[in-house]
């Protein structure tokens, strides 16, 4: 079930030359890849099972482009579903895009992913 994983590390710079805020990391709670982390250091950051993302897991039950976390100056880090066949659900909750906070919970699939971040804001506080 499992395979290569793969990633693209480039320097994060967010809109307008804002640095993304260190620290940030996603972890890998349940599935094949459980015990990696990741760090978000970048505006941009697609997860999903194909070549086009920048972090690439070999999980069938997520899109080959699944979801982004991301971070924009002014609101925070964030998680964006990209049309996946299976959703993208935040604390339980199916999320199209949705704020992030240290210690949310990230379900794509069977893969559940914890966030670690610097910043503030929740979907579950209703954002």
């Amino acid at each position: 079930m499992g395979g290569v994983v793969a990633f693209a590390v480039e320097d994060g710079e967010a809109e307008e030359g804002t640095p993304v805020p260190p620290g940030g990391r996603i972890a890998v709670l349940r599935g094949f890849y459980e015990g990696l982390e990741i760090p978000v250091d970048r505006d941009w950051l697609v997860v999903g099972r194909g070549r086009g993302a920048d972090l690439v897991l070999a999980e069938p039950t997520i899109s080959r482009t699944h979801a982004a976390v991301g971070y924009e100056a002014g609101f925070g880090f964030f998680v964006q579903d990209l049309g996946s066949t299976n959703g993208t659900l935040v604390n339980g909750d199916r999320q199209k895009r949705c704020a992030l906070a240290s210690g949310d919970e990230i379900q794509m699939g069977r893969l559940r992913l914890r966030v670690t971040l610097p910043g503030e804001g929740s979907c579950s506080t209703g954002t």
